[in-house]
């Protein structure tokens, strides 16, 4: 990265940070109160059964050296993409001991009698610390030799209770060379395109985006053309169509609605539930952070063996790393402006049906990027439609705990608030809505992104990583 990028982005930072770790417009009790990372424990979450899996062990761990790292939902495709080669390279490395699956990087010599545990372990380890590493770029130092030493630590308990012997150092080979392969692949892949973009041209139309309040640069609006995908054709393989136009009645009922659901309450009043407020709070939450917990619920109450695990987050974080790139390529391709944007200049959207607010304050601060379509749908539906294609069916009955909620109802605390689903759909459904609930988006946006995010999903398990009987 150039000298004068680079310290742009130090500057940068300090704006993206209310969007990035939701501190500054987060409830009192946010979640860096004081500054501590530690109390974020996402191993506080397996239940003791879980433990016996190291593939489910292993991606608890990922989350916790994300969380370490500071990523917090900020930097959603950064974090998708190190949980996809993390779940590909213990996906392939188990493979290398019995295959179950097509491995997707790398076709190993079958080895038998390896120790899967040893296997994970060495191709977790191998990928998350040189991937952590290469993100110093927009992280800061503190944060990445956090993420490292939390990982690091995992590793040596991991290996301490494994017997030395052929079966541990076979496994570790595997483990190693997995990694490896994954990290070849992957090295020239468009990870480091530009973070953010002071020089992007915002629009001055009406529709056009604009940067929004607080956030005076675009985020990184190349993405959806560096970054390769990991299963999709190109980044425009299921672009949507266009959003509607602003005449339109349809348009003016999105806008009224989030008008009249997504504002702060102090600034702006909101017709919000209480309920619905929790919703917004417990959705904004890192979509592949939240994912990934969900599927080591469903995936210990399934039963699923090591190998079933790997394929399962395999199959998800490969969808949900290619939902962020096609949904970057909509996004910057359509660049349609923000519900903050279009309801403070109402006034000149054309639309008898709307009127301007020009103090409307959203729930949260708007993150940087074009409304259409939401990211965060795309994700859901991406999550959802892979879990729904591996188990076979939308009925699951599970809960879900979230680290954005305000203090004593998360994750980490000793009675954290749970919502219940019985359909992985109807998870995706309100993790699209809380978009509107929170101010951020149209509902045209979460519902396409929603269909756009199944598509991804659907490609991916027809794919990659194939049964092979």
């Amino acid at each position: 990265m150039p000298t004068a990028q680079r310290a742009y982005v130090g500057v940068a930072l300090v704006a993206l940070a209310a969007f990035a770790l939701i501190a500054a417009a987060a409830p009192a009790g946010s979640i860096l109160d004081d500054g501590k990372l530690d109390q974020l424990d996402l191993r506080g979450e397996l239940s003791q059964g879980a433990r016996g899996d190291p593939v489910i062990a292993w991606n608890a761990n990922a989350g916790e050296a994300a969380v370490a790292a500071c990523f917090l939902g900020g930097y959603g495709p950064q974090e998708a993409r190190m949980y996809a080669m993390v779940q590909v390279a213990v996906h392939d490395a188990l493979n290398g001991i019995e295959r179950r699956s097509r491995p997707y990087a790398a076709t190993l010599q079958m080895t038998p009698g390896a120790s899967p545990d040893a296997a994970v372990a060495a191709a977790a380890h191998d990928v998350l610390v040189p991937v952590l590493s290469s993100l110093s770029f927009f992280l800061p130092t503190d944060c990445v030799n956090a993420g490292i030493a939390s990982v690091e630590a995992d590793y040596v308990a991991a290996l301490a209770v494994i017997p030395d012997g052929p079966a541990k150092t076979q496994g570790l080979t595997l483990g190693h060379d997995a990694a490896d392969a994954v990290l070849t692949l992957r090295a020239s892949d468009g990870f480091d395109t530009p973070l953010v973009d002071p020089n992007y041209q915002e629009g001055t139309a009406p529709g056009e985006y604009r940067y929004t309040p607080g956030t005076p640069f675009a985020f990184p609006p190349g993405l959806g053309d560096d970054l390769t995908p990991f299963v999709l054709e190109d980044s425009s393989q299921f672009r949507p169509g266009a959003p509607y136009q602003l005449p339109s009645r349809k348009y003016a009922a999105d806008l009224n609605e989030v008008q009249r659901l997504g504002g702060d309450g102090v600034i702006t009043p909101s017709d919000r539930t209480d309920e619905q407020t929790e919703i917004a709070l417990f959705w904004v939450e890192s979509s592949p952070l939240a994912w990934n917990r969900i599927g080591r619920t469903v995936a210990t109450a399934e039963g699923l063996d090591p190998w079933e695990s790997a394929r399962l987050f395999g199959l998800l974080n490969l969808a949900m790393s290619d939902g962020y790139v096609g949904t970057w390529d909509t996004k910057y391709h359509y660049r349609f402006w923000r519900p903050v944007t279009a309801i403070r200049l109402a006034d000149i959207d054309g639309n008898a049906a709307t009127t301007a607010d020009p103090a409307w304050t959203p729930l949260l601060e708007t993150p940087p990027i074009p409304d259409y379509d939401s990211g965060h749908a795309v994700e859901g539906g991406a999550a959802a439609q892979v879990f729904k294609r591996f188990f076979g069916t939308d009925k699951m009955t599970f809960s879900n705990c979230s680290f954005t909620l305000p203090a004593g109802e998360r994750c980490s605390d000793a009675t954290p608030t749970l919502r219940q689903f019985t359909r992985f759909s109807q998870a995706a459904d309100e993790n699209a809505v809380s978009r509107i609930y929170v101010g951020f988006h149209f509902r045209d946006a979460v519902e396409t992104g929603t269909r756009h995010g199944e598509e991804i999903g659907d490609r991916t398990v027809d794919l990659v990583l194939r049964p092979v009987h």
